[in-house]
């Protein structure tokens, strides 16, 4: 049961990331990635309010493990800045690392403090 809800969840999460890595990239005439950026954001910041919740297994496993597993891509992110850094944009391949770590940090913990204030 608890894969199923995994796999529902991802298969929401995926297509969901794909369409706003799209949307916000198309707004940004830069080759920063901003769309991985913000998805990435985002879905650290739902798993903080989620994890911070008194949930159960279940919800936890839809929407932490299969929706923001498949929100956020790290792998999507370790390409991104290594292409940056080949192409000899090295200062905004490290502004990528730096905003992605802090900024995913901070969303966590915003989102971990919304769900305490909201209990």
């Amino acid at each position: 049961m608890i894969l199923l809800l995994v796999a529902v969840g991802a298969a929401v999460g995926a297509p969901l990331r794909y369409l706003t890595d799209r949307a916000v990239q198309s707004r940004h005439d830069a080759v920063f990635p901003w769309g991985t950026l913000t998805v990435n954001v985002a879905g650290s910041a739902l798993l903080g309010f989620l994890v911070a919740l008194p949930a159960d297994g279940a919800v936890l496993a839809l929407a932490g493990s299969g929706f923001c597993g498949a929100l956020t891509t790290y792998s999507t992110f370790s390409y991104e800045t290594v292409r940056l850094a080949e192409g000899g944009a090295r200062l905004l391949a490290a502004a990528n690392v730096a905003a992605s770590v802090l900024a995913g940090l901070g969303a966590a913990w915003c989102g971990m403090a919304l769900a305490q204030m909201a209990a």
